[in-house]
């Protein structure tokens, strides 16, 4: 059904993005435009992270402004993808803790960051990478990936997805439909992966065919894949990867994100407002605008004017918005208590990284 009011349709926008935003603390800006677009959630990078204490107070009062729960998200996996190495410790990345084979570190890996991300407040973790280890984007990826058997990839990502939940905190699977073949950074320019589709299946997109019940989001690649949709165009703004591939063909149940429409691998191919729309039409319930208020306020207009005037886009919107509200219901990890960080949490956090990392140094010395 169509939004009654312009408020409903206003209240629908926002449950499609999450957005990121500069600064330390709540400011008067801040605060108008969370409670103005009421957001799905934030991002936070290391730019808004200086101390437990304050990342803490911060996601508080972003919740605050928000009426409904929110997805109080990071990227935190680990060796170079780390946004907590100054405020705690640098955690191991995915590489080195697979390297130790040890099935029980790998779920440790995911259980310790969860603990670090819980601590200071954050419900969502974007990790992990299943992006399969390949010669051609291992410049670009390095230690983020683990095997190029994407069995290998799986047993880890298993393990690390029941670690996070086990400190409750929502996972992610990325980047959908893989990045192993990818020889450009996507935060850059646009890769074209020419791989053909049997391949595709049975290798990059095993973790996502394994996978799919054990991931919460699937958060999607700006990467074009010609050899299966015929054009360049980005999977993030392709309704046959999202649509056709990942929800029917895969069976995919849980929220479709797509990676943050500032890349430059997407901001090539249209202004940021319309790859917003194209990003909710292909079947995304929820797009990443992780910088610049400007582009949060462009996407948030460009999607509230199209499903203004088009009825079609406005039960997109609808079907996107009730999908992330109901899976909200469900999570308890955006219901779990999680009380202000102390310095005995952060000294324990401390102690259990250089413990993992000492029993990864001991599992490779067994070998």
């Amino acid at each position: 059904m169509p939004p009654k009011s312009k408020f409903d349709l206003r209240a629908q926008v926002g449950q499609t993005m999450i957005m990121g935003f500069d600064g330390l603390e709540m400011s008067g800006k801040l605060g108008t435009t969370l409670e103005t677009l009421q957001p799905a959630g934030v991002i936070l990078f290391a730019r808004n992270i200086k101390e437990p204490q304050q990342t803490w107070e911060l996601l508080r009062e972003c919740q605050r402004a928000v009426a409904t729960p929110m997805f109080l998200c990071v990227d935190m996996e680990g060796g170079t993808v780390d946004r907590m190495r100054d405020v705690i410790a640098p955690a191991p990345s995915a590489a080195a803790v697979f390297a130790s084979g040890s099935r029980k570190l790998f779920r440790l890996h995911g259980r310790v960051i969860g603990q670090e991300c819980g601590a200071l407040g954050f419900n969502t973790d974007f990790a992990p990478v299943v992006d399969l280890a390949l010669e051609p984007s291992r410049a670009v990826l390095t230690s983020r990936t683990v095997s190029a058997d994407p069995r290998q990839t799986v047993a880890y990502a298993r393990e690390f997805l029941r670690g996070l939940r086990d400190a409750h905190v929502i996972g992610c699977g990325k980047h959908f439909p893989g990045l192993g073949e990818a020889t450009l950074d996507t935060h850059h320019e646009l890769p074209a992966i020419h791989k053909l589709w049997k391949r595709l299946w049975n290798e990059d997109l095993y973790p996502y065919r394994m996978l799919h019940r054990q991931m919460p989001f699937i958060m999607v690649a700006h990467a074009g894949y010609p050899a299966v949709t015929r054009s360049v165009t980005p999977a993030s703004l392709s309704p046959k990867w999202m649509h056709d591939i990942l929800r029917k063909k895969i069976g995919f149940r849980g929220l479709i994100v797509s990676d943050d429409l500032e890349m430059g691998a997407v901001q090539a191919a249209m202004p940021i407002g319309d790859s917003a729309v194209q990003v909710i039409q292909a079947n995304a319930d929820i797009f990443l605008v992780c910088h610049y208020e400007r582009s949060v306020w462009q996407t948030y207009d460009a999607i509230f004017r199209t499903a203004e005037r088009d009825p079609r886009f406005t039960r997109r919107v609808a079907e996107a918005a009730r999908r992330t509200l109901a899976f909200k219901k469900k999570r308890p990890e955006l219901k779990h208590r999680r009380p202000a960080p102390t310095q005995a949490t952060v000294d324990k956090l401390r102690r259990a990284i250089w413990e993992l990392g000492e029993e990864i140094r001991l599992a490779e010395m067994a070998k």
